[in-house]
């Protein structure tokens, strides 16, 4: 399983269904509600989060169906939470394609994010399982606070490696954590399953994510649907521009690496990225990153060898292998 479309293929048929769920349950009655709905699914992505549901289901040997719905409302959440983010950071374009909030405004960006968490609610309550609304109540909880925490980041030259990683598991592990645990839930394993899935997720999630931090500076835009140095734009401390910043032996650079953080732009990015690469800093975010992956292999030991779960060990490694 060396590719991303093979390891699909072990639950194509459940992902063909979650598809079918999320452009069933999108649909509304308000126009504005469908079209930008349909702008925003109609958008791609990888799927990734609704495929480690569908994944940890099949390997704690569920046969049921609830773990589609838990699936699409997983991805609705993430949805939500890309069309609050679009407003927030002033973003036109998402995977090469404009944002929603530049083809409608942030007004209907919003109210629609908003929208898309009720119907996300409305699906966990149809699954009647107590257990599960709490991990979900907890896990749109603490995105949102993840939120703010970015923004108190935003523009701060002093942000610490510690309130980075914060901010990356609230934001981004989270959802990866209560997708793999819902499943878990919903498939009756056992808690030390439920919770070896949780930290599946967790660990799965916060490499992802430093991969993303890390294809900022060094991806090809073409590929990827995303400007090199968009997080700088924006004023975003991520962990490579922090490495940078803590390791720079050049006082000049240093306080043009704050300049940019505080004011952000890409004025200079051209030197701050030689400055990167230069301290190691890519590197060093890597190797976190892969550490993580590695914890996340460690928590499938719980869980009895099967196809899919030799599928959730194929997303660690392609999290931190991947170029886009």
């Amino acid at each position: 399983m060396n590719t991303l479309a093979t390891v699909k293929d072990l639950v194509r048929q459940d992902l063909v269904a979650v598809d079918a769920v999320i452009r069933a349950s999108m649909k509304s009655s308000v126009a504005l509600v469908d079209q930008v709905a349909e702008h925003i699914i109609s958008g791609g992505g990888k799927r990734l989060r609704p495929l480690i549901v569908l994944l940890a289901a099949r390997a704690c040997s569920y046969r049921g169906s609830s773990h589609i719905d838990a699936a699409a409302f997983i991805e609705f959440i993430h949805t939500a939470t890309l069309l609050h983010d679009d407003v927030v950071d002033g973003s036109s374009r998402r995977r090469g394609r404009p944002t929603a909030n530049s083809v409608y405004g942030n007004q209907a960006s919003v109210l629609v994010g908003d929208f898309v968490y009720s119907r996300a609610f409305q699906m966990m309550a149809a699954i009647g399982s107590q257990r599960v609304m709490e991990i979900m109540a907890e896990a749109t909880n603490v995105i949102a606070e993840g939120e703010v925490l970015q923004l108190m980041n935003s523009g701060d030259p002093d942000t610490t490696q510690q309130r980075y990683l914060e901010v990356i598991y609230r934001k981004t592990a989270k959802l990866f954590e209560s997708g793999a645990e819902v499943a878990a839930v919903i498939a009756g394993a056992s808690p030390s399953q439920q919770r070896a899935l949780a930290d599946y997720g967790r660990h799965l999630g916060t490499a992802y994510q430093l991969i993303d931090d890390v294809l900022d500076y060094q991806s090809n835009p073409a590929e990827r649907g995303k400007n090199l140095g968009d997080d700088l734009a924006e004023g975003k401390p991520t962990l490579p521009l922090i490495q940078a910043l803590r390791k720079s032996a050049d006082a000049d650079t240093r306080a043009m690496i704050r300049k940019a953080i505080e004011n952000g732009g890409l004025e200079h990015l051209e030197r701050i990225v030689t400055e990167i690469e230069s301290t190691g800093a890519l590197e060093y975010t890597r190797t976190h990153a892969q550490d993580e992956a590695d914890r996340a292999l460690t928590a499938l030991h719980a869980l009895p060898e099967s196809p899919h779960k030799q599928g959730l060990a194929a997303l660690a490694r392609f999290a931190v292998e991947r170029s886009t």
